[in-house]
C-alpha cells in the first residue's frame, strides 16, 4: 500500500514538472510581436525682427522676436519633386516648433533625409512694421536643416529635433545709410 502511494506520489510530480516544463517552453517560444516606435521629426527655430541699425547685414544684434509670424517647411525627394510642405506660426516668443506629422514621408533614409532635402523660409509676419523678409540664413530662399544631437526618446516614441535659423524679418521703416 505504502508503495503504491509512493508511486502515485512519483507520477503527480513527474506529471506537475512536465506540465510546467511544457507551459514555460510554449510561453518562452511564442514570438510576441515587436512594439514599432512612432518616430517624428522635428523643426524648430527662431524668427526676429531685425534691427535698423543692421539691416541689410546678417547680425541679429539688439533684433526682436515675433510673435504669431509664419515660417513654412518645404520638403523635396532626390527629384526635386515637393514632398511635403506646411505652414506653421511662431508663439509668443517668436520661437517655432514644426512638427512633421504622418504626413511627411521618406522614401529613401539616406536620399530624402530632412537634412538634404527640407527647407525653412519666411512666409509672413505680425508686425506692419517689421514685414520684409530678409535672407539672415537664407530665411528667403530656405533656411537648411541642422542636426543639433536633440533626441526626444520614449517606450514607444522617438523625435529627431532639428533646428533651423535663427529667421529675420526687416523694418519697412528704416533710414537710408548714409555715408561717412
Amino acid at each position: 500500500m505504502a508503495s503504491n502511494q509512493l508511486t502515485i506520489a512519483i507520477c503527480s510530480l513527474l506529471l506537475v514538472s512536465v506540465a510546467f516544463v511544457s507551459a514555460t517552453a510554449h510561453y518562452e517560444t511564442t514570438p510576441t510581436e515587436p512594439v514599432e516606435k512612432k518616430l517624428d521629426v522635428v523643426v524648430e527655430g527662431m524668427v526676429y525682427c531685425q534691427s535698423c541699425k543692421y539691416s541689410g547685414s546678417w547680425s541679429l544684434t539688439g533684433a526682436e522676436p515675433i510673435p504669431s509670424a509664419q515660417v513654412s517647411v518645404t520638403c523635396k525627394n532626390v527629384k526635386k519633386e515637393v514632398t511635403y510642405y506646411k505652414a506653421f506660426e511662431t508663439d509668443a516668443h517668436g520661437y517655432f516648433y514644426a512638427q512633421l506629422l504622418d504626413e511627411f514621408k521618406m522614401s529613401d533614409n539616406i536620399l530624402d533625409h530632412p537634412l538634404h532635402g527640407c527647407r525653412v523660409k519666411l512666409v509672413s509676419s505680425s508686425l506692419a512694421n517689421c514685414s520684409l523678409p530678409s535672407n539672415v540664413n537664407y530665411g528667403l530662399y530656405g533656411a537648411p536643416l541642422r542636426f543639433e544631437n536633440k533626441i526626444l526618446r520614449g517606450s514607444y516614441y522617438r523625435a529627431v529635433i532639428y533646428a533651423a535659423g535663427p529667421l529675420a524679418f526687416r523694418q519697412s521703416g528704416c533710414p537710408p545709410e548714409t555715408a561717412v
